[in-house]
């Protein structure tokens, strides 16, 4: 019986580790780029405009998927860039934006620049 468990836990966890953007997020574009550069340069270009500070999530260990909340805003509900890897295979990673509870919508045309 233990077999059968550990093989219905691993299908579940590959179908959500195989889905790249989280329910609720739009796609923005896919880089060539790896997840944790991107992630570092919208945060930085986000810190760098708003003048406040900028929260990162590990989403994924090894910085495989992060989370880049808007400035002012907060996890787990607030407007976030989702960085996660690509499964196209055209590139390294894709890269969504999600609105979240607290607005920030307007921060979503500033994650293009870091693709």
């Amino acid at each position: 019986m233990k077999p059968l468990s550990l093989l219905v836990v691993t299908v579940a966890v590959s179908a959500c580790a195989n889905q790249p953007m989280p329910p609720g997020a739009q796609a923005v574009g896919e880089s060539q780029r790896s997840a944790p550069v991107v992630a570092q340069c919208i945060a930085k270009d986000w810190a760098d405009r708003s003048q406040q500070q900028v929260i990162s999530q590990v989403i994924v260990a090894n910085d495989q998927a992060m989370d880049v909340y808007v400035p002012g805003q907060q996890p787990p509900g607030g407007a976030a860039a989702v960085v996660r890897p690509s499964w196209t295979g055209n590139s390294k990673t894709s890269v969504g934006f999600r609105a979240g509870s607290g607005g920030g919508s307007n921060a979503m045309g500033d994650v293009g620049g870091c693709l």
